[in-house]
């Protein structure tokens, strides 16, 4: 399947990522390499169902970044199929314009463009298709969500016709592959499927019938096509699901789909019950799927394509040289850095800026039908703008080393300004740093690695263990000054015997510069405070946690929520909710019935070797009496400084996205 030599770095031996840089041959089309951009929703589409300017850009840049093959988003095969407002549709000739820009920018780059064809069945959503959503059977994908119709069996040649004329415009829009999704629950699942599938026609019962639909498609398709085009399916390596298609039954599936005449495999994992195991959150690996899909690469001479969670190269190279996959397909990583694979071959893996997996622009936006964007690279979605150099070269002051800080640093500096970074203590990384402590959140001291490495490249100069003070840029006069003085954590004076010194915080706690006994309770049970607990129980104390809402870690994202719940049930972490907290002693603390205000009995969780506060964070330069602001360094830096920009916790205490997207706005606008 591969052609081509060894890949050989100019006057050196092979280089680290061999394998990974191996042309490779799917169908008639020949991918200069094993870097594979797979299919993401991103709202960059226009409403009318073409890809706009942003859309092109973003593309383009990943081609650019060396990518191999890249593989547009799901795209609408079906009128009356479209799952929302900013998806791309291929059922008539209005994209074919736009699309054909894509391929080319991609295509002057030496990539490959592959298309993704998708109708969302039981997933899709009736109000934004404008038509009732469709399905093998008519049940819902889960509570809540629309119950689809059952395609009549004229309906479902209706449908197999309009794939073909989908692939067919794609291919004139210069696409040198589609990708038939058969994964997740869509359309094509809901057939596959004996969990979704009830029928008793010819499109239901045994394994031959609930694949009739696929195999109808892909002979559309091909007929359509003519073999001048690619002809891969997105499969599942298991849906994750009691009653569903297992890794044994997709192993069955992937051997009919070749001999059906698909070219390649694209597998990814489960079905939207499932999506912590779609878009794993961090704390779960890169390759957690990939036994699953070698088990189906076992079973077909065709190329497979591996995705789930995939950040560094080192992991890719080792499963192409295992052959357990053919290409290697690097999702949110390739969002955090579209540069992955140019950086991979150059071997400037330092200069890599992972994906955290924090789901907080990616998945987060694309659900709410927003553009996405990404924590660990704001420049995600601006493409298009390219970063201008500085109509006049400032002298740049950033107060704070967290990301925010080291972001508006390295890009302003980087845009011609002169840029100092202060940073008072005696490491950079700020709470961001911190929040790499707790189980699972290790891959973040990546995305901070990184931010120091793009600082220190980019020149920009660095004082540690130094207080900016008002007399010093008295003194030092720069043009403008970006606080990024971040957030410490929140103390609410009303609560009495706060104050207590025996009461460790929990930044404190994470970075081990106090001690906490064996027996501890956790006060605050949001993201910060669950966290911290789940840290602890992992070493082994004993853990309660204490919160005024009627739930622990409402404020996390679902995908982290289900692993950080599992924790809390395997350590027994004690979990105390609708408690309002009014006192804290050295050994726990005295708590009202939050739920019921007519309730007035003072209740105790006593007993406690040591008392963890960990209710979140406040501003660290913002400081208030009750609702007031008693004393503000912005506002007094404003009769010193020309320009005084505030950004991330420096505003108010928020999501590490805000913080580097402010950080990035500001820097660019300087």
């Amino acid at each position: 399947m591969a052609g081509g030599s060894s890949v050989k770095r100019k006057g050196e031996g092979y280089m680290k990522f061999n394998a990974m840089f191996q042309p490779i041959n799917i169908g008639p089309m020949t991918v200069k390499n094993r870097f594979v951009v797979p299919p993401m929703g991103n709202n960059f589409a226009n409403t009318d169902g073409t890809w706009s300017d942003e859309s092109v850009a973003y593309y383009a840049e990943r081609a650019k970044g060396q990518f191999g093959l890249i593989t547009i988003e799901a795209t609408v095969v079906h009128k009356g199929a479209k799952g929302g407002p900013k998806k791309p549709c291929l059922y008539d000739d209005n994209s074919i314009e736009s699309l054909k820009k894509i391929t080319d920018a991609c295509h002057a780059e030496g990539a490959k463009v592959s298309i993704q064809l998708q109708n969302a069945g039981p997933e899709g959503n009736a109000k934004n298709a404008g038509a009732p959503i469709q399905a093998a059977t008519a049940i819902a994908s889960a509570d809540g969500r629309d119950i689809p119709e059952e395609v009549s069996i004229e309906k479902v040649y209706e449908l197999v016709k309009g794939y073909g004329e989908a692939a067919e415009r794609a291919m004139k829009g210069g696409a040198d592959a589609v990708e038939i999704h058969m994964a997740h629950g869509y359309l094509v699942n809901s057939f596959m499927s004996p969990r979704t599938n009830k029928r008793v026609d010819e499109f239901g019962g045994n394994f031959e019938n609930r694949m009739r639909f696929s195999r109808l498609i892909i002979e559309e398709v091909k007929k359509k096509t003519e073999g001048k085009i690619a002809v891969l399916a997105r499969i599942n390596s298991t849906e994750d699901m009691f009653g569903g298609l297992d890794n044994h039954d997709m192993c069955a599936v992937a051997s009919y789909l070749e001999d059906c005449g698909i070219d390649g495999l694209h597998v990814s994992r489960a079905v939207h019950l499932k999506d912590e195991y779609m878009w794993a959150p961090t704390g779960i690996h890169g390759g957690f799927s990939a036994e699953l899909v070698a088990n189906i690469k076992k079973c077909v001479s065709i190329p497979v394509i591996t995705v789930g969670r995939y950040t560094e190269p080192q992991f890719a190279e080792q499963i192409i040289k295992m052959g357990n996959a053919d290409l290697v397909a690097f999702g949110r990583q390739s969002l955090a850095d579209p540069h992955t694979p140019q950086k991979a071959m150059e071997e400037r893996l330092e200069d890599l800026t992972p994906c955290i997996a924090c789901l907080q622009g990616c998945v987060a936006n694309m659900y709410a039908g927003k553009p996405i964007c990404c924590l660990v690279n704001p420049v995600l979605g601006h493409e298009k703008e390219g970063l201008p150099k500085a109509e006049k070269a400032k002298k740049v002051y950033v107060i704070g080393g967290g990301v925010a800080g080291m972001c508006a640093a390295f890009t302003a500096k980087r845009r011609g300004h002169d840029v100092t970074l202060f940073e008072a203590t005696d490491k950079l990384g700020g709470n961001m740093r911190l929040a790499a402590y707790p189980p699972g959140k290790g891959d973040i001291t990546g995305m901070i690695r990184s931010y120091i490495v793009k600082c220190e490249k980019a020149g920009v100069n660095i004082k540690m263990n130094t207080k900016v003070t008002a007399q010093m840029l008295k003194e030092d006069t720069p043009d403008a000054v970006i606080l990024a003085t971040g957030a410490e954590t929140l103390v609410l004076p009303f609560i009495k015997g706060i104050h207590n010194p025996d009461i460790v915080y929990g930044v404190d706690c994470l970075e081990g510069t106090r001690p906490v006994g064996h027996k501890v309770l956790v006060v605050g049970g949001g993201m910060v405070g669950a966290e911290t607990a789940d840290f602890l129980a992992e070493q082994g104390h004993e853990v309660a946690i204490i919160e005024m809402r009627d739930a622990i870690g409402p404020d996390v994202i679902h995908e982290h929520r289900i692993f950080l719940m599992e924790a809390f049930e395997k350590y027994g972490i004690k979990q105390i909710t609708s408690a309002a907290v009014s006192e804290i002693f050295s050994d726990g603390v005295s708590y009202k019935n939050a739920a019921d205000k007519s309730d007035e009995t003072i209740y105790e969780a006593r007993g406690f070797d040591t008392v963890v506060l960990s209710m979140g964070f406040s501003s660290r330069y913002t400081h208030r009496d009750g609702q007031n602001v008693v004393y503000d360094f912005a506002e007094e830096l404003k009769d010193i400084v020309p320009e005084v920009h505030m950004v991330g916790d420096a505003v108010r205490a928020r999501r590490a996205l805000d913080a580097t997207k402010e950080a990035y706005e500001v820097a660019l606008n300087l």
